[in-house]
């Protein structure tokens, strides 16, 4: 929850087409999460000051959020498994080792991703397990 707090802040301030030299970063963030409903249990894993670094190189900037794009992958796999009942499910692992794991650098990730779930990624079960769904 932490890191898709920081993503959709980074959104929320880079969306910002005016702000004066008085803008207040601390509080610009603490109103946005009070806006989003933010549990005051979690916390945000970084803080906007944080991301600096970001903007040291662009590669590092565009990569930042593969984080994110990895749950996704993780949490569809996944999904593959449950949809058949049986978390353990042989033909299913077989499947995923064929077609992801043991491919080596054969193809492109998205193409072995299809080939393993015969369609592209859904951000859906990340978003499901995350509690940020009602499904």
């Amino acid at each position: 929850c932490e890191y898709n707090a920081c993503a959709m802040l980074d959104i929320a301030l880079h969306s910002l087409s005016e702000y004066g030299d008085d803008f207040d970063l601390s509080k610009f963030e603490e109103n946005y999460l009070k806006e989003q409903g933010m549990p005051q249990g979690i916390i945000m894993r970084h803080r906007p000051a944080h991301f600096l670094h970001l903007f040291a190189t662009s590669s590092y900037a565009s990569g930042y959020y593969v984080y994110q794009w990895a749950q996704v992958l993780d949490n569809d796999v996944f999904a593959a498994f449950e949809e058949t009942g049986d978390v353990f499910d042989t033909e299913t692992a077989e499947r995923c080792r064929a077609c992801i794991y043991s491919t080596g650098n054969t193809a492109a990730p998205e193409e072995l991703f299809k080939k393993f779930r015969g369609r592209d990624p859904d951000v859906t079960y990340m978003l499901k397990n995350k509690g940020l769904t009602s499904q």
